[in-house]
């Protein structure tokens, strides 16, 4: 099980590398942070696999921070965005 589990984890980490292009050549600010948000989902995902997998220490408090980072992140976004209406 624990072959598969760490298997899942590699496919996630391959996907979520595919996401680095659109932060490299995204057209807009919005796909880059988009993009980001897939890494951060992609990394929590990929410690709670290798958590679950192995008994590595810290794995799920690392991920739970990951995933407040990135909640954070997209809420800054929203905020210093400029507005559309002009206000």
């Amino acid at each position: 099980m624990a072959e598969f589990l760490l298997a899942a984890a590699g496919l996630i980490v391959a996907t979520v590398a595919v996401g680095l292009v659109r932060i490299l050549a995204g057209p807009a600010d919005v796909d880059r942070t988009m993009a980001a948000q897939l890494l951060g989902t992609g990394g929590v995902a990929t410690l709670l696999l290798v958590a679950a997998a192995t008994e590595a220490r810290g794995a799920e408090d690392a991920a739970l921070c990951l995933a407040l980072l990135a909640a954070f992140a997209s809420i800054a976004f929203v905020v210093a965005a400029p507005r559309r209406d002009g206000r």
